[in-house]
């Protein structure tokens, strides 16, 4: 098996990883330029570029790689530091870059009304890998979603019995009522998912939000909840609000380092479980 075909299977696996590869070379080395080694994320390896002090920098870089899923180069001037004079190197200088290997972001929409079905369509665009649950096989089926990777027409219950998220998925909520909603948030906010997004107005978000809390959920699961969904660009239509939450999710994706503008009228408040009058009022705004 080469490298490329262990790629794949670490991805399949929903598993994470990196490449690194002796893109330059300057002067003699122990290997040789297109050398590649893939470190996975369980710290083996499969491949060398050359071994010794080198690699060892190399694997520890590659961690850091995938946890912030942003590549990097690397520059060893072996000739001129004493610390790589190990027998294994022969006085050269070699760049290596190392890219993040990452599983296929995997998108569950719960609901399979006019805005999951756009949603299906700008997301797989995307290049999210796109799994459909909707009680109604009239909705849920692949005359719908031919694309999907998986549809599932079952009771949301049996269904998310069957589904276990990992750090590399994404939920988002659009189901057809507010009873369903709550009950797929209860399961999202107990999971790992990277994300979890619900369709529905801030009133809407706090009344179940606070639901929830009285059940004895703990509020602080829902400070990861992005609700309403998606990015506030004043969309109407099914196809505008599915742009939206794609932006979103692309966002979360690529890691974009500042706060997701329209989660902040809740970020610094508190789910109260049994609301005073003021706060009520407020939410009604």
């Amino acid at each position: 098996m080469d490298i490329y075909e262990e790629i794949v299977q670490l991805r399949q696996a929903g598993r994470r990883g990196a490449v690194a590869t002796i893109v330059n070379v300057r002067g003699s080395i122990p290997s040789f330029e297109t050398a590649k080694m893939l470190i996975r994320d369980d710290g083996s390896i499969f491949g060398t570029i050359g071994g010794g002090c080198v690699e060892a920098e190399v694997w520890q870089a590659a961690r850091e790689v995938m946890e912030s899923e942003k590549p990097r180069t690397l520059t060893f001037n072996l000739n001129q530091n004493p610390k790589y004079d190990t027998g294994l190197v022969c006085g050269g200088t070699l760049d290596i870059f190392i890219e993040p290997v990452l599983p296929p972001a995997s998108l569950y929409v719960f609901g399979a009304g006019h805005v999951a079905l756009s949603l299906y369509r700008t997301a797989k665009n995307a290049g999210f890998d796109i799994n459909v649950v909707d009680d109604r096989a009239s909705y849920a089926n692949r005359e719908r979603f031919p694309e999907a990777k998986e549809v599932i027409a079952e009771d949301f219950d049996r269904a998310m019995a069957q589904i276990t998220p990992n750090e590399t998925s994404y939920i988002v909520i659009v189901t057809r009522g507010h009873h369903d909603d709550m009950r797929v948030l209860r399961w999202a906010v107990q999971t790992q998912a990277r994300y979890i997004g619900m369709i529905g107005s801030k009133r809407k978000t706090i009344t179940i939000f606070r639901e929830l809390v009285k059940e004895g959920i703990s509020e602080k699961l829902f400070e990861r909840v992005h609700a309403p969904v998606g990015f506030d660009i004043g969309a109407i239509t099914p196809e505008e609000i599915a742009i939206a939450i794609t932006a979103e999710l692309i966002a979360v994706r690529r890691r974009v380092e500042r706060p997701l503008p329209h989660m902040s009228w809740f970020q610094s408040r508190k789910i109260v479980a049994n609301p005073t009058k003021e706060e009520s009022e407020e939410e009604k705004i």
